[in-house]
């Protein structure tokens, strides 16, 4: 990741976030990797309904056996993709939230990570948040509650923020699912090489949800004497 000098503070920050998350770190055999990256792009090509065992396999240059060792089903491929693409962004929302920095800068790294994420894992992202229908019912609840952690560290930021005059937002519960919504919705349209980076839209998105907060300007140091 190129490390821009002159950015902000908070995207910065938002930087070091999604620095610190790998998508795939925590799986320790390269075949389960190979066969959750070529359901991945299966899923985004054909969708849930319209993808194969077989064709997993094929994309993954494994066998349907082998993918049995590692999965009893494309249910449980696309439950294990939605958990993991989920448990990541919540990792972005709290460790925004939990940033040192003054409540409208916490803000703007939060939206800026999670709008860049949703970005740059677009297809990862495409499946995890709206292939849900496809989910089994005894595997919804578990998505539900990662959904629910996200809000709430949304919302915690953003009850501060009205709380310390930070926000003059009437409705911090719309808000929140609002200021969720622009990055979420960025996975559905974004294609890599198109007229916004990935980093040029969390910058645009951070703004964008600054003023539907109806945030403070941001006081800056005086850059020379006061005029009389």
């Amino acid at each position: 990741m190129t490390v821009d000098v002159d950015a902000p503070a908070w995207v910065e920050a938002g930087e070091q976030i999604l620095a610190g998350i790998d998508l795939w770190a925590d799986v320790p055999a390269a075949t389960s990797r190979a066969l959750q990256l070529a359901a991945v792009e299966a899923f985004a090509v054909r969708g849930y309904h319209g993808t194969s065992l077989r064709d997993i396999a094929s994309g993954s240059g494994l066998s349907t056996a082998a993918l049995y060792v590692h999965f009893d089903s494309k249910q449980d491929l696309l439950f294990e993709i939605s958990s993991r693409g989920h448990r990541c962004a919540l990792r972005v929302v709290e460790a925004a939230a939990a940033l040192p920095m003054d409540t409208v800068a916490v803000t703007s790294a939060l939206i800026y990570a999670f709008t860049r994420w949703h970005a740059e894992q677009s297809t990862m992202a495409r499946i995890v948040q709206y292939e849900g229908a496809a989910l089994a019912p005894e595997h919804l609840p578990r998505i539900i509650e990662l959904r629910r952690q996200a809000d709430r560290a949304v919302r915690g930021v953003l009850d501060r923020g009205v709380e310390d005059g930070s926000f003059d937002t009437p409705d911090v519960r719309g808000a929140c699912a609002a200021v969720l919504s622009l990055g979420i919705d960025v996975a559905r349209w974004y294609v890599p090489g198109g007229p916004y980076t990935p980093d040029a839209l969390g910058r645009l998105y951070a703004d964008l949800g600054l003023r539907m907060l109806e945030a403070r300007p941001v006081p800056r140091e005086p850059s020379g004497p006061s005029l009389p």
